[in-house]
């Protein structure tokens, strides 16, 4: 974690820190609770990325933020290269009504564009990515996720021949199933685990760190699956309001791959034998 100098601090849109406390949020980015003006906040810095690290994710709190609650942006920015990002501080709480959480991830899927994509790449995180506007999700899921992914995970993991035979294998099925499927082009959360949501002291769900774009709305359901933390009442809660159209469960599997691929890249271990069983169905 970087140490931040007074002088850093003084740099702050916010005035007379008070105090700065490290606090948990996620691997990516150092996190604080911080105190200024007697008001609490909490700060994210990503050290040596520049303001335009937290550009996207803002981008995405701004869209989704109009069909779902998500934390209020105060300002960010960047001093000395480091980019930073502050919020207004949340009180959250693990527990709360996942009857709502699913209807407010369905609400923001019924936010539908003409094109898969959305108008500026992600380029800065651990996996990268290219948004350009595709007419098609098959187009876009294959050229623009799995094919970058896989060509990181052979740059930077053990991959087989084999491996890839079977990688050919299950885009082609992906092919066949999406040629029986409509996708629209919904507005996604990007990365859903169960460390993306919580809920305010009342109970009410909350939506967090997303990673924005236009795509197939069972992309951000195949995430929900893959670490757990999303129970019946979210995925009724979810159908009640935008239900899934049938064979979802069968079709997800290809974007339980792409999460659990990216995770075998970022950090490699057992993510490799998941990612290696889902290939050899194929």
């Amino acid at each position: 974690m970087k140490q931040l100098t007074q002088e850093w601090l003084e740099q702050l849109p916010i005035k007379n820190v008070t105090k700065l406390t490290p606090v948990s949020g996620g691997d990516i980015n150092d996190s604080y609770e911080i105190i200024a003006d007697n008001q609490k906040y909490f700060m994210k810095v990503q050290p040596n990325k520049g303001k335009e690290f937290f550009e996207h994710e803002v981008e995405g709190i701004k869209l989704i933020g109009q069909y779902a609650t998500v934390p209020t942006i105060i300002d960010y920015g960047e001093i000395d290269g480091d980019g930073f990002l502050i919020q207004k501080w949340m009180n959250l709480s693990p527990f709360g009504d996942q009857y709502q959480l699913g209807q407010m991830l369905a609400n923001v899927h019924k936010h539908h564009n003409d094109r898969f994509g959305l108008d500026k790449d992600f380029k800065l995180g651990r996996v990268p990515k290219t948004n350009t506007w595709q007419d098609n999700w098959t187009d876009f899921f294959i050229k623009q996720r799995l094919n970058p992914l896989m060509d990181m995970a052979i740059k930077n993991r053990e991959i087989s021949k084999d491996d890839l035979n079977h990688f050919d294998n299950l885009k082609e099925a992906f092919k066949k199933d999406m040629d029986s499927h409509h996708s629209d082009a919904s507005l996604l959360h990007g990365d859903l685990w169960s460390g993306n949501f919580s809920f305010l002291e009342d109970g009410n769900p909350i939506l967090i760190d997303p990673d924005v774009y236009y795509g197939d709305r069972e992309f951000d359901i195949g995430v929900t699956t893959v670490f757990g933390g999303f129970n019946a009442d979210f995925y009724e809660g979810y159908n009640d309001t935008y239900p899934l159209d049938s064979g979802w469960k069968r079709r997800i599997q290809y974007y339980q791959f792409f999460y659990l691929l990216a995770h075998y890249v970022m950090f490699g271990g057992g993510y490799g034998l998941e990612v290696k069983s889902i290939l050899s169905q194929y």
